[in-house]
């Protein structure tokens, strides 16, 4: 348990290392409100949590909605009277090759994993500046480091968030901290958007070695746990048995 309790919102929580993260944030004895589209799993989610001791709520979240995510904020911090720490997690995947012209699919990364990113920040940052102290956790991917086939679009939207968020960090001075978690290849259901069937079929084997979620799970609670004199800018985690994931 931290002796530091804070209100924690996670966006994407129903699934994969939005889930985990709850879970681990929670029994860190965090108070965590979740937001995803899916409500069910996240009343269930948000059930268990508390069976287990711990202090949850939620809220339906489209995050490609600019006034969904000031919703969202707003009923965070109503419900736990601030808003600590903002864990922009919610992503999709949908790989394929740009010959393929998936123009829907790359409009609906830019719009989760960029305008996603930049609905939270948004929404949140004027909160954390009245209280004078907030952090930013923004997951990316080993994909905001490198581009593969297929992955075009995805990881111009993760180099994108590392950018974002190094601005963020460079204009943010006092009490504002900004941290960027990068996971290699995770077990999620990301690689289910995937509707190209050579991508589809490349993902599988990729997938073949991959981390847990607990994991991801585990390095944010490292990022969220540091003193308010440290901040964690980036960290990267990725299965040790795959040197290239």
């Amino acid at each position: 348990m931290t002796e530091h309790e804070k209100a924690i919102l996670i966006t994407g929580a129903s699934s994969g290392i939005g889930e985990a993260t709850a879970r681990r944030l929670a029994a860190d004895g965090h108070r965590v409100f979740l937001g995803a589209r899916r409500t069910d799993r996240l009343e269930e989610l948000s059930q268990e949590i508390s069976n287990d001791g711990g202090t949850a709520a939620f809220r339906r979240l489209d995050v490609t909605s600019a006034e969904d995510m000031r919703s969202f904020v707003a009923a965070g911090r109503a419900e736990f009277g601030r808003v600590d720490v903002l864990v922009n997690n919610a992503g999709v995947m949908p790989l394929s090759p740009l010959e393929a012209l998936r123009v829907d699919e790359w409009d609906r990364m830019l719009d989760v994993n960029v305008r996603g990113v930049l609905h939270g920040i948004a929404a949140a940052l004027p909160v954390m500046r009245a209280q004078g102290a907030g952090h930013f956790v923004n997951v990316a991917s080993t994909g905001a480091y490198e581009v593969v086939p297929t992955a075009a679009v995805y990881c111009a939207t993760k180099f994108a968030v590392r950018a974002i968020s190094e601005g963020l960090r460079q204009e943010s001075a006092g009490g504002i901290r900004v941290s960027v978690v990068s996971p290699g290849v995770t077990e999620s259901e990301l690689a289910d958007s995937i509707t190209d069937p050579t991508a589809r079929d490349a993902m599988t084997a990729y997938r073949a070695v991959a981390l847990p979620a607990a994991a991801v799970a585990d390095t944010i609670a490292f990022a969220v746990s540091r003193p308010p004199e440290v901040e964690v800018n980036e960290l990267v985690v990725r299965p040790a048995a795959a040197r290239t994931r």
